[in-house]
């Protein structure tokens, strides 16, 4: 028991002791923590003295470099102010130094000027007592004698001027035709172009004589809707793979040969189809028209044609003049008017341009009765073009007077451009004259949609509206225009006047 208690009492003096014991022992570890914690707060603290002490160098360091900048610019512009102040200074010393100096000779001047007029003064004595003593000797006064030398002189200087005119003008007639000859003649020699000649039939040619069969169609329905629709007559006989398109307009015959194309190629040939065709390719060549007055225009080098001028220009593709190319023949005479232009010192561009719209005249459809010079000057004035190119187009048949250097060049050029053998044919314009003059005829009547003057002028077929002609009034139709072309017109043989109408009717399933 004793023992026991005993160890009671030394477990507890133990813990004691060893509470005692750590206690300490944590006292002086806390305290060399809290030591080492403020010895390395002083270290921070040092150093961010220093930092900021650096910082504060820096910043004055900086400021000290704006100011001695600021502090030199003031200097320099300080210095360039005296400089100028300087120069300016010593300008006014310079300038009044030359006033005095021009002041003493003012005043000098002013003392010749003085002497001068009293020796002129005393000049004019002298003269008018010569010219008193010479009157009395030679009995005439002053003016008598000035005008007589006068005389003299004016028909001494008139004979000689007349002779070296007349020497002049006779050499310059001479050396005058032997340039233009020379001009015309490297002119012509410098453009060679084909010559072209207008038919008025195309061949379209097949691959077998099956498709003949079916361009017809049933009871004909086929060739009649073709005709219809592109007014070209459609000539179907026993030539082996071909078929004729004859018409004396080269539109209606290319959109023909385009639309037959087409509907060989596609396969499916029925009136509603070829209306569509013959529509479609209609655009097509209208499309094709601009793109050559394009090309053409750019080909020439000629820069701002009006849009409009350019469609007239590519139309000329599809016109003829007396059996010459309307294109054709307008090229030719632009390069012709350039070169001569250059060989004469003129604006070879401006020569260029005028010689390419001269016969523009000639493409509009509607042909109002004007000369095709004046129609197209009015054609070019409306689309602004320069004054002397629209003189140029418009005196070249002599319609009005020309007042640029360009225009006879303009005129020479087209006679060259026409008179080449072979280049054109009166025959066949006044053939296409009087078939447009037919259609045109049949066409003024109310109630007439379309004319085509087929079979070489021997029949008119002519389209009119089923909701504005009854069948009875396109028989009285048909009658008058045959009285017309009787009492009008002039034309070989007999002219068979067809009148068609059709009746369509049209609905749509929405």
């Amino acid at each position: 028991m004793i023992e026991t208690i005993i160890g009671i009492l030394a477990l507890v003096i133990g813990g004691i002791l060893a509470y005692f014991i750590l206690q300490k022992a944590l006292k002086s570890k806390s305290e060399k923590i809290i030591q080492e914690a403020q010895t390395e707060a002083e270290v921070i603290k040092k150093d961010k003295i220093l930092q900021a002490k650096e910082k504060f160098f820096q910043l004055k360091t900086e400021h000290e470099k704006q100011i001695n900048s600021k502090n030199n610019r003031l200097l320099a512009a300080e210095n360039k102010i005296k400089q100028k102040e300087n120069t300016l200074n010593q300008r006014i010393d310079d300038f009044q130094r030359k006033k005095k100096e021009t002041d003493a000779i003012r005043e000098n001047l002013n003392h010749q000027i003085g002497l001068v007029e009293k020796k002129s003064v005393e000049l004019e004595k002298a003269k008018k007592q010569q010219n008193e003593q010479l009157e009395e000797i030679s009995g005439l006064s002053a003016n008598e004698a000035k005008n007589m030398l006068i005389d003299s002189l004016k028909e001494e200087a008139k004979s000689e001027a007349m002779s070296y005119v007349n020497e002049i003008m006779e050499e310059a007639k001479m050396s005058a035709n032997m340039e233009a000859k020379k001009v015309v003649i490297k002119t012509i020699q410098r453009v060679a172009t084909e010559t072209a000649i207008e038919n008025s039939v195309t061949i379209f040619h097949i691959e077998s004589d099956e498709i003949k069969g079916r361009i017809i169609g049933r009871e004909g329905r086929n060739i009649r809707a073709l005709e219809a629709a592109t007014g070209i007559e459609i000539i179907v006989d026993d030539t082996p793979e071909a078929i004729v398109l004859s018409g004396f307009d080269p539109v209606r015959r290319e959109i023909a040969r385009l639309a037959l194309h087409q509907l060989v190629t596609d396969g499916r040939i029925h009136p509603a189809r070829i209306e569509e065709v013959v529509n479609k390719v209609r655009k097509q060549i209208e499309e094709e028209i601009v793109e050559t007055g394009k090309r053409t225009a750019i080909d020439l080098g000629i820069h701002g044609l009006h849009p409009e001028l350019i469609r007239l220009v590519g139309k000329m593709k599809y016109r003829s003049s007396y059996g010459q190319n309307l294109l054709q023949h307008a090229r030719e005479t632009a390069n012709l008017c350039a070169i001569m232009a250059t060989e004469l010192g003129l604006n070879a561009k401006r020569a260029k341009r005028a010689g390419l719209l001269h016969d523009i005249g000639k493409v509009p459809d509607d042909e109002p009765e004007l000369p095709h010079a004046i129609l197209g000057m009015k054609l070019a004035e409306k689309y602004k073009e320069k004054p002397d190119v629209c003189n140029a187009i418009g005196a070249h048949h002599d319609e009005i007077e020309m007042t640029s250097m360009i225009s006879p060049i303009i005129q020479a050029c087209d006679a060259i451009s026409g008179a080449r053998p072979g280049a054109r044919r009166e025959i066949v314009e006044s053939y296409i004259k009087r078939l447009k003059d037919l259609e045109n005829l049949a066409l003024s009547h109310p109630g007439v949609l379309k004319t085509y003057a087929i079979q070489a002028g021997r029949e008119l077929r002519v389209i009119v509206g089923s909701d504005k002609v009854s069948d009875k009034e396109a028989e009285t139709l048909s009658l008058d225009i045959a009285q017309k072309i009787q009492d009008e017109m002039t034309y070989p043989g007999q002219v068979k006047i067809t009148v068609i109408r059709e009746t369509r009717a049209i609905n749509y399933a929405k």
